[in-house]
């Protein structure tokens, strides 16, 4: 169990920074070769023996980018995959810090019952987000709607979206550990206790501060 725990944990981390990576890459390109082939044409203009390689490389670079009006759609494709398989992630690091913050301000005996009460709800959100998106994703496969700007590649738009139910569902995976963890006394609240104390801290003492 620890070792399939450790293997998503890695491939969640890995396909968040794939994710990025590519996102900041098609941009980047995008951006290039919007920019660069002006670059040519100007060079052309500036050096006549060397007029026509420059034109014939500032039209190439033109059709390039042109041709990349796919990257816009790729990019918001790619971010919203960011934010669904964060969502999962975001648990597991202990992103939550608001709703923990809440639980650490009753007595320490029902912190225990107000987190596992918390985590209740969150999972019974992650339940209803996730079948309702599901059955989004599942009319958008039997209408068969292409991807805009992606259907040259043979990218369905419910390929894209499919990524909401899988996110909310791998989120209530993560949130039902925790339940587990607080129901065994693993842990008292929903996590980052360390962040939390730090943010009470904090509060504790800008109110020093405004009653002085």
């Amino acid at each position: 169990m620890h070792a399939l725990n450790r293997v998503w944990n890695h491939a969640e981390e890995t396909l968040v920074a794939f994710l990025l990576a590519g996102m900041t890459l098609v941009t980047f390109a995008y951006v290039v070769f919007n920019n660069l082939y002006g670059v040519f044409y100007t060079l052309g203009d500036s050096l006549p023996f060397a007029n026509d390689a420059m034109l014939s490389i500032g039209d190439g670079l033109l059709y390039i980018a042109q041709e990349m009006t796919w990257s816009v759609a790729l990019t918001k494709a790619m971010f919203g995959w960011l934010i669904f398989v964060g969502l999962a992630w975001g648990v597991r690091i202990g992103a939550h810090i608001g709703v923990d913050l809440l639980v650490r301000q009753f007595n320490p005996a029902n912190q225990r019952r107000v987190a596992m009460f918390a985590v209740l709800i969150c999972l019974a959100y992650s339940v209803l987000m996730a079948y309702s998106s599901e059955q989004w994703v599942a009319t958008l496969y039997k209408v068969g709607t292409s991807a805009e700007d992606l259907d040259r590649f043979g990218i369905a738009q419910w390929q894209i979206v499919m990524i909401v139910p899988l996110g909310f569902a791998l989120m209530f995976v993560r949130f039902l550990q925790i339940f587990i963890r607080i129901a065994q006394g693993k842990q008292q609240g929903l996590g980052l206790h360390s962040e939390v104390d730090d943010a009470v801290k904090l509060a504790e003492n800008d109110r020093s501060e405004n009653i002085k």
